[in-house]
């Protein structure tokens, strides 16, 4: 056989090389939670964020060697990519049940509520945030970068890398002023998270979806730095696409949030 015929693959799947991320990424991860343990004890938080240092250097490595597989490997066929396109869908999927588990606990206490906190909802004690100040404006926020990610998608599809930028630098600005106004209305709550199970349900699924706008924000920023390198092309852009669908993604949560915790639960 020669070796043309000998090196010529045979099927379009992408058989990983060995790889030392997931061993580590496991041994990351066991830190973390031991940290975490030794933290709740009192026994300090270097631990933790030894974890938690090794968990964000097993990603940036993991994903680098990913973006090397699909740039310079050639690995990511339409194949592998339909694979990855799924694998991002059930990883949403998971994530909505992450929430729908948040807004059980609300709705159930907000429908049900206890004679520990006098029988109705919110407790007396708890004043609740104006839905039409601070939590209307950051809606606002976040419907226009969703705008302008899906701007920045269809400047990629017709491959306008210069709108890609611009539409990517403006959802990248408008997720941290999200989180800028989400931290200053935490600041001046008139309640704390231990205040009760309003506080605890509230903090729980506002705070969840506040770590999810700043990874998403994260996961653009580094789709803008890729867009200035050049590795997106019309025809293969899947990063970008993951981006964009976790954003809409967390977009469509706040939405549930601002109604069901900001207005009517108020």
């Amino acid at each position: 056989m020669s070796d043309a015929h000998a090196t010529h693959q045979k099927h379009p799947y992408h058989l990983v090389d060995p790889s030392p991320w997931p061993f580590v990424g496991s041994i990351a991860a066991f830190v973390t939670a031991i940290g975490g343990a030794m933290g709740m004890h009192d026994k300090g938080y270097w631990v933790l964020f030894l974890g938690l240092a090794l968990v964000l250097a097993t990603m940036f490595f993991w994903w680098r060697d990913v973006i090397r597989e699909a740039n310079s490997g050639k690995y990511h066929t339409s194949v592998v990519q339909l694979g990855l396109r799924y694998g991002m869908i059930l990883f949403i999927a998971s994530e909505v049940m992450f929430f729908a588990a948040f807004f059980w606990a609300f709705f159930a206490s907000a429908f049900y509520p206890t004679e520990v906190i006098g029988g109705i909802w919110p407790p007396a004690d708890i004043v609740t945030f104006d839905p039409f100040e601070l939590p209307f404006i950051n809606t606002l926020i976040l419907l226009l970068s969703g705008c302008t990610v899906t701007w920045a998608h269809h400047a990629l599809i017709e491959g306008n890398r210069r709108d890609l930028i611009r539409g990517l630098w403006l959802t990248v600005l408008l997720g941290m002023c999200f989180t800028a106004l989400q931290a200053f209305e935490y600041s001046h709550a008139a309640f704390g998270f231990t205040d009760g199970i309003y506080a605890s349900t509230f903090y729980m699924a506002t705070g969840f979806h506040g770590f999810h706008v700043i990874v998403g924000t994260i996961f653009l920023a580094v789709c803008l730095i890729r867009a200035y390198q050049g590795h997106f092309t019309p025809q293969q852009h899947f990063g970008f696409e993951a981006a964009a669908w976790y954003w809409h993604f967390v977009d469509v949560v706040w939405l549930f949030l601002f109604v069901a915790i900001y207005w009517w639960g108020a």
